[in-house]
């Protein structure tokens, strides 16, 4: 038996393949005749934290494309009674065709896809989050082209979302400006790594200045929630809002993973506004996983 091939973060793929997958993805979202490739497989997913978009688009995709998904949480299985992770793996990839995991830790996801012997695909862990990823480039693609070259301007907690746009400026050859309070940048070797393609700048006004895209997240993120008071007065000056976007960009996109808390990284009028793509982001994650569990489980 051969390996199954994993997608933990963006660099499980080169850069030829980021962008088929987006637009296979767009392919995808287009296509109006019955396509099935996955009929009678079976996705397990696994979640240690809570989730709308990755569950629900995960869930959709298998039934759209003919498969079936199976929810399952710590409360219900084994894996919330302290079985070994490695045990946990090599028991359900025997059972299914594919796992995918949001959990807390990244060292579990890659201990889980060490044992398994099917794919096992990143649906978030405390480091990565591959999968947004994927449907932000497919929406920005969608919206203005190719990102090579262009400028992204990140404005907040240099947290997972922050992390895989790193791994994304180097893949897509965009110039990624990371605007973080100090102390909360990502972390060093993740940015001497990612070499020109990212820089850390004092402010978000020097971030955004000229930038094709601005990118947020919540100032506390799933598991924070006790830090959030505290992050609300270091972070106050790191939101986004009309002044700020006047400072990209005429043509700037707003992006934002989701859930956003509104007057807190993003004003109402930014999230609601004309250069907000937050909405159509949401929805390419259905068709970007889609087109991630095709390259996995079909080609």
């Amino acid at each position: 038996m051969s390996a199954p091939r994993h997608f933990l973060t963006l660099l499980d793929l080169t850069d030829d393949e980021f962008r088929q997958l987006i637009r296979r993805a767009s392919e995808l979202k287009n296509l109006k005749t019955l396509y099935e490739p996955l009929k009678n497989r079976v996705l397990a997913m696994i979640f240690e934290k809570s989730s709308t978009r990755t569950r629900v688009s995960f869930e959709a995709g298998m039934i759209q494309f003919g498969g079936n998904a199976i929810f399952l949480s710590p409360r219900d299985t084994q894996l919330g009674r302290g079985e070994p992770i490695e045990d946990s793996a090599r028991v359900l990839s025997r059972m299914v065709d594919c796992i995918m995991l949001r959990t807390h830790l990244h060292e579990t996801v890659e201990i889980f896809a060490r044992h398994s012997r099917v794919p096992v695909i990143n649906g978030l862990t405390d480091r990565f989050h591959p999968c947004q990823l994927l449907a932000d480039m497919q929406t920005y693609f969608e919206a203005r082209g190719d990102i090579s070259g262009r400028t992204v301007a990140w404005v907040g907690d240099g947290n997972n979302m922050c992390q895989t746009y790193v791994h994304a400026a180097q893949r897509l050859n965009f110039k990624l400006r990371i605007a973080c309070p100090s102390g909360y940048e990502p972390p060093r070797d993740l940015i001497a790594a990612a070499g020109h393609h990212v820089e850390i700048v004092a402010d978000p006004q020097t971030a955004v200045r000229g930038a094709d895209l601005v990118v947020t997240d919540v100032w506390a993120s799933m598991g924070q929630e006790d830090e959030q008071q505290a992050r609300a007065q270091v972070f106050r000056k790191f939101h986004v809002d009309s002044a700020l976007m006047a400072e990209a960009d005429p043509a700037a996109l707003f992006m934002h993973c989701l859930p956003a808390h509104r007057g807190e990284e993003v004003t109402a009028d930014v999230l609601e506004g004309p250069q907000s793509a937050v909405w159509d982001e949401a929805e390419n994650r259905l068709h970007a996983q889609k087109a991630l569990l095709e390259m996995l489980l079909v080609r």
